[in-house]
């Protein structure tokens, strides 16, 4: 193993560590759903700043084929692990300023660190933009957890399903290409395919994401007739994209792959949006409400 990896596996285990004290502190299962909305929201930062704006690059040298599936592993390890555990963290136990102006000086510390190891690269980016950034992210998890801890219906719960759901998408649907190249996008954005599929591939996920979130929340039929429209869906889109020159699938079991992978985030979706609706267990409610009074936010 590269030495560069050992950085990016040693920060994504830490990142781990944290959301296991999280667990065990509070014994809710609640702070899932609020990391997984920190990382949705992560993600569509980083589509339009590091996908399409190529703000900066990592090199974890885990992907030893494809440099641009390397970075986006790195992007991985930093914006699905590391900033929503810390945000998670934050909002869990209620952190005042000082916690969070000392957590953004310990992530500026660690870019200038990566940096200087050669081991991540600034394309236009600054380590001040992300110190100028975080606090408005972890202002926003303060907010979304103080939504996620009660029942949650209307335009909120439609927005916080779709972050939730956002990164679950995503992430099982790139995997499979950074690990198997068994997909790739071309549609002549970029020089570079793996560009290419990386920003399409964004574009798709959130797309697919939002079509889960209006069948969950506004059709009304009986789930089994979702499923059958998410799988028609997604063979179709597959179908029409392979016709057009835009989807290359470089397996045999790509396109089923995503057809089966459809139906299980449809049921997903439709198990996480009914518990956003019916609200924590009044046990874990009632601990919250104990942990805020003996933490309180300054």
């Amino acid at each position: 193993m590269h030495e560069n990896s050992y950085w990016y596996i040693g920060l994504g285990i830490l990142s781990i560590f944290l959301l296991m004290y999280v667990y065990f502190k509070t014994k809710s299962t609640r702070f899932l759903l609020h990391f997984l909305a920190m990382v949705g929201l992560g993600y569509i930062i980083e589509t339009v700043i590091y996908n399409f704006l190529f703000s900066y690059q990592y090199f974890p040298k885990l992907i030893k084929h494809n440099e641009i599936y390397d970075s986006n592993l790195g992007a991985i390890a930093s914006n699905a692990l590391a900033l929503p555990a810390a945000a998670t963290f934050i909002a869990t136990f209620h952190k005042n300023w000082l916690w969070i102006l000392s957590i953004i000086g310990l992530f500026a510390g660690i870019e200038w660190a990566f940096l200087e190891l050669h081991i991540y690269k600034h394309n236009w980016w600054r380590t001040y933009y992300t110190s100028l950034g975080l606090p408005f992210y972890f202002a926003m998890a303060k907010l979304l957890y103080s939504k996620i801890s009660r029942p949650i219906k209307g335009l909120q719960h439609t927005l916080l399903l779709f972050l939730i759901i956002g990164p679950i998408s995503g992430s099982i649907h790139i995997m499979p290409i950074l690990f198997f190249s068994n997909r790739s996008y071309e549609l002549g954005w970029f020089d570079n395919i793996s560009r290419d599929t990386t920003a399409f591939g964004a574009l798709y996920y959130l797309t697919a994401s939002m079509i889960y979130v209006i069948l969950a929340k506004f059709i009304n039929s009986p789930n089994w007739v979702k499923y059958i429209v998410v799988a028609l869906l997604t063979h179709s889109i597959t179908t029409t994209f392979v016709k057009n020159g835009i989807l290359h699938s470089q397996v045999w079991w790509d396109p089923w792959y995503y057809v089966i992978l459809s139906i299980i985030l449809m049921l997903t979706t439709l198990t996480i949006s009914k518990h956003l609706t019916n609200g924590p267990p009044k046990k874990e409610a009632n601990g919250d409400r104990h942990q805020k009074r003996q933490v309180p936010s300054k």
